[in-house]
């Protein structure tokens, strides 16, 4: 009886003190490519440079926390799902340090986790530097849980040496060996313990080529990467071979030329192994710098593989993938659809103009639209383009309580349409949807000053997608 009245004591108190605990919690359907994700805490998932791996029934998202105003290391978060779709927030894995190569003002990217079949312990790898990118490494940290907390002890030796290269990857191989990629095509076997490395199985294959992937099927092996263009996106690329020794084969680009990766840059790729298929999903980044926390999104796509060829031949902006039986779907976004010039639901504030393929457009700081409607989830998609800014999105409750807040770029190296933001699923009410213009964009300078990135603040409106 006493734990019976504790837990309905607790129970109540949670329900006080934590209001958002006792209502249902927000969910997705599917896998949503290039717009915000939200935990299952309404806060925009922060992975980004990530991996996945499987422990048990779950998967665990490993990847890199950013803010807003600085590229200094701000710890690797950890989240998990049974789904690949709804992730709650574990725990901050890996903090900053108090001092030292993974402390205050230094970098620390790229978290790669595996499981040392040996010893049973969970390693997470990663690339630790200044920022100014003149002291690299490959460091690791240790746990004994898979969302840690991790330990950080140093860098990752071979031969007594750290290995002093950026851009990092890693790959287990399926009799449990395990295997850091370095960019330039370089792979290092790790020692039984995964904690130093034992053999060089692979030299520098090119120059360039970061943000290395390796994954195999059957007996072949693709390893992927990308060209040397900051936070651009390019069109990525691949190499095969039957052997991680090499001969390495070059094959060519892995998405339709042109398409940047489908304006992405790849950091991992997850066998969803089910029992009828697997799918290959390329993980990627959409960076956007400098609001790398609030308007960095994420391009996951299910890859084509057929002999020594890999595709991403179609850019799927939501599809489902059954971790039962490792097959993937693509799927429709929105029930209802409304046109931007539909004056019933959508209220323009300040100047707005009809644009390059019938969207709606704005570079005025604060210009908006506003959408009020009845319904469960809502989104929009619009024109990003070479003058492309950000834009802020409010939902609000019909109690006035806003439910989420997200910072859009809708800046894209070439024009094209494209879903932008999808709220998750949340309990039915009347809800009021505004998307402002911010009057910023994003930018960034080489070592020479010159500048990169968009040319304007210009935010558009095509439709607007809603699931009563």
């Amino acid at each position: 009886m006493k734990a019976i009245i504790t837990a309905a004591l607790l129970g109540l108190l949670l329900t006080i003190t934590f209001p958002s605990l006792a209502q249902k919690q927000a969910a997705y359907n599917a896998i949503h490519s290039g717009i915000p994700w939200f935990d299952d805490s309404g806060n925009a998932v922060s992975a980004h440079g990530a991996c996945i791996i499987k422990d048990k029934d779950r998967f665990y998202l490993f990847g890199e926390k950013h803010s807003d105003t600085s590229n200094a290391f701000a710890g690797f978060n950890c989240y998990s799902s049974a789904d690949l779709y709804n992730w709650k927030f574990e725990r901050l894995a890996l903090p900053v340090q108090a001092s030292g190569k993974l402390g205050p003002n230094r970098v620390g990217e790229r978290p790669k986790v595996m499981k040392c079949p040996g010893t049973g312990e969970y390693i997470m790898y990663m690339h630790a530097d200044t920022l100014g990118y003149v002291d690299q490494y490959v460091g690791y940290a240790t746990a004994k849980e898979v969302t840690g907390p991790y330990t950080f002890r140093g860098p990752l030796l071979f031969d007594g040496k750290p290995v002093r290269k950026w851009d990092m990857g890693s790959f287990q191989d399926k009799d449990g060996t395990g295997y850091i990629l370095i960019h330039g095509g370089e792979i290092y076997k790790l020692s039984d313990d995964y904690k130093s490395i034992a053999e060089k199985v692979n030299k520098s294959m090119t120059s360039g080529f970061e943000a290395p992937a390796l994954f195999r099927k059957d007996s072949i092996y693709y390893f992927l990467g990308s060209d040397l263009t900051s936070w651009e996106r390019n069109d990525n690329y691949y190499f095969t071979a039957t052997s991680l020794k090499g001969p390495w084969i070059k094959r060519g680009f892995f998405a339709p030329e042109g398409t940047l990766t489908w304006n992405s840059q790849t950091t991992f790729v997850l066998p969803v192994a089910g029992s009828k298929e697997t799918t290959y999903m390329l993980m990627a980044d959409r960076w956007s710098f400098p609001k790398q926390a609030s308007a960095a999104t994420y391009v996951w796509q299910p890859i084509t593989v057929s002999g020594t060829s890999i595709t991403v031949p179609r850019y799927w902006e939501a599809w489902q993938v059954s971790t039962a039986t490792g097959a993937a779907t693509r799927v429709k976004v929105g029930e209802k659809t409304i046109v931007n010039s539909d004056k019933q639901y959508i209220a323009y504030a300040g100047k707005w103009k009809n644009d390059t393929l019938l969207v709606r457009s704005s570079d005025e700081k604060e210009a908006s639209f506003t959408v009020k409607f009845n319904g469960t989830q809502i989104g929009f998609s619009g024109l990003a383009r070479p003058d492309g800014g950000y834009a802020r999105v409010i939902l609000q409750n019909s109690k006035g309580k806003t439910m989420l807040s997200s910072v859009i770029d809708m800046y894209c190296k070439y024009p094209v349409l494209t879903l932008k933001f999808l709220s998750p699923v949340l309990p039915k009410d009347n809800y009021t949807f505004t998307v402002s213009v911010l009057g910023e964009r994003g930018n960034w300078s080489d070592k020479r000053k010159n500048i990169y990135g968009s040319t304007g603040n210009v935010v558009s409106l095509d439709k607007v997608v809603i699931n009563e």
